[in-house]
């Protein structure tokens, strides 16, 4: 941020030259730096106030009111971090400084509220006939069916913008132009989307052959388009990139109690007896972050389900992993599950992508 070295101060400034500086700007804060910008210390309105209210007179030095011990982060700080100290300290605003204490920049908190971009192609699966929803999906692709009061598509594509995604394909098959006539090129959301179309089902993996060459050298995050959930795709993302996975693979924890005793046996021979038991178990949630090679292996074309593929990886020796998300998720595949959608979006949703 630039406009920061409009509000820099010497501390021989007086306290009068403070508080206009203060008026002029909207950042609500004051800079007081030495000639080679280092930071000495900060002015608010909070200051000045209590200085004047101590009898200070409008022409003493800055340096006379100035927080000596202003709240300061290095480059190394992430966003979180920075957004926790203001939170912590009630910034609205912190100085980003070198080791030398130099002024870099400084971050608002509105800044440090935003997302920040993330280049990843975000790929969605919206071409399936969605049959099990009929008569529903007799003249609507399933992925648009509204859940409250827009298409679960576009609850998917603001749940990912909200994290800081803009770069969007879709693959089309069923009805395709009732998708792209809702979202067209994206502009309305300030993001780029471009559309995949499948002449004929591929699979739940093949469409990636079908994807352009010049993707960004960057992992990928494909979704199922009839999922809808609350995760972070951020931390999905930085799992990946830590595990250094070449596909990952988002689950969900699910229990079954049985409601019986259970009996094992061996050759009518009883091995052990257990009482009402609860199994555990992964599922797969229909998220992935996929390296470019392993996208690069879909050939043109190609019909192929994303098991089989990720299979074919791990049997490679490539490193295929999961990422266990505890966040809220619905797979909409039946009537049932649309009518819980209606339900649950007032509940979880709410302010979720305005």
């Amino acid at each position: 941020m630039k406009s920061w070295e409009c509000i820099v101060l010497s501390p021989t400034a007086t306290i009068r030259e403070a508080m206009r500086t203060l008026d002029k700007g909207s950042l609500r804060i004051v800079l007081i730096c030495d000639i080679e910008q280092r930071l000495l210390g900060t002015v608010t309105d909070g200051d000045t106030r209590r200085a004047l209210l101590a009898d200070a007179n409008m022409q003493d030095p800055v340096s006379q009111i100035m927080n000596t011990n202003p709240v300061s982060v290095t480059n190394g700080i992430s966003r979180e971090q920075r957004l926790q100290l203001m939170k912590k300290h009630d910034l609205t605003a912190i100085p980003i400084v070198d080791s030398g204490r130099r002024v870099l920049s400084l971050e608002t908190l509105h800044q440090a509220m935003q997302p920040e971009q993330r280049d990843n192609p975000v790929f969605i699966m919206a071409g399936g006939f969605g049959t099990r929803l009929q008569p529903l999906t007799d003249h609507c692709p399933k992925p648009m069916l509204r859940v409250g009061d827009k298409p679960m598509l576009e609850h998917i594509i603001s749940q990912f913008i909200s994290h800081g995604f803009h770069n969007f394909f879709i693959s089309t098959h069923y009805l395709p132009e009732v998708i792209r006539c809702h979202f067209e090129d994206g502009s309305r959301w300030n993001v780029k989307i471009q559309y995949i179309h499948e002449e004929s089902p591929l699979g739940t993996g093949g469409a990636l052959g079908l994807l352009p060459k010049q993707l960004p050298p960057l992992p990928l995050i494909m979704v199922n388009g009839d999922v809808l959930t609350k995760l972070d795709y951020t931390k999905l993302l930085r799992h990946h990139e830590k595990q250094k996975f070449d596909a990952t693979v988002c689950v969900r924890e699910e229990e079954h109690r049985v409601p019986y005793g259970v009996i094992e046996t061996e050759e009518q021979l009883i091995t052990n007896m257990v009482e009402k038991p609860t199994y555990r178990y992964k599922i797969n949630t229909g998220i992935y972050v996929l390296n470019p090679e392993v996208i690069a292996s879909v050939q043109l074309s190609q019909r192929i389900d994303m098991p089989t593929l990720l299979e074919r990886h791990r049997a490679d020796g490539k490193h295929i992993g999961t990422y266990t998300s505890y966040d809220y998720w619905l797979d909409i595949g039946q009537m049932k599950d649309y009518q819980k959608a209606q339900r649950d979006i007032e509940v979880y949703f709410k302010g979720f992508d305005q």
